[in-house]
């Protein structure tokens, strides 16, 4: 993972995606639908970036070929500059495991399973021992406000809590990178609003990059950058970050 307080320098660095003339289409009987039509773009190590467009526009297409669910048609996704589909399934699914965290509108929680049980899971499957995952999951859970639901099942915690789980959940295995498909579009406003700063102080104190499709342009414009899909291309990638003013000169 990014360490926020590493030394900084003025050598450029690989960023930790890179997106080179995406293209993914599919075919629909005797047509072909063109959903991500040539798509550049990098994503820095701790950056956080939302996608926004309208429907149809390719937003949940690119999230899932970023995350290596989707395989495009054409073109290049770099992470940290190695090309991940040149590797087998079997292989991306281990990436997938290691460095990439998912949240989702709805939560996909295991309803059977305390909201702990629910954070830890993913860490066993990827062998970490058991103590070590418990501990691990309580303090994330901890993180996202939720010390006082260890033993609740998500039946028995709100909407905004059980995403919180699935926060928490998506950053057990210390990943690179979270993708967050709609994860306040299920929330009520005041919730959604709760969330979006949950995501927001992670991404700053744990220096993991965030890359958030919205419909929501207010909590869109609150992230470092906003990219805007249209039709499976970029219509516009804007800098949202301030910059701090220049000192007056009396």
């Amino acid at each position: 993972m990014n360490n926020p307080d590493a030394p900084q320098t003025d050598e450029p660095t690989t960023p930790l995606v890179q997106v080179d003339n995406l293209e993914r289409s599919f075919n629909m009987g005797h047509q072909t639908v063109h959903v991500i039509n040539g798509i550049t773009m990098t994503i820095q190590r701790g950056e956080m970036v939302s996608i926004i467009g309208s429907s149809g526009a390719g937003k949940s297409t690119l999230l899932h070929i970023l995350g290596t669910l989707d395989r495009p048609t054409k073109g290049e996704v770099l992470f940290e500059g190695q090309n991940m589909f040149t590797a087998s399934e079997t292989a991306l699914a281990s990436f997938r495991n290691r460095r990439i965290g998912f949240v989702f509108q709805f939560h996909h929680l295991l309803p059977e399973f305390s909201a702990l049980e629910n954070v830890y899971l993913p860490a066993l499957i990827q062998k970490m021992p058991k103590n070590a995952a418990i501990e691990s999951a309580k303090s994330l859970l901890a993180e996202v406000g939720l010390a006082h639901r260890f033993d609740h099942k998500p039946g028995e915690l709100s909407g905004g809590e059980q995403q919180r789980v699935a926060v928490a959940r998506a950053l057990i295995r210390q990943p690179d990178l979270i993708l967050a498909d709609e994860p306040t579009g299920n929330l009520d406003t005041h919730t959604g609003d709760e969330l979006f700063d949950l995501l927001r102080k992670l991404n700053e104190t744990l220096g993991t990059a965030f890359v958030i499709v919205t419909h929501n342009e207010k909590l869109s414009h609150q992230t470092d950058r906003l990219i805007h899909l249209q039709d499976g291309q970029i219509l516009e990638d804007r800098c949202l970050k301030e910059t701090s003013p220049s000192p007056e000169i009396d």
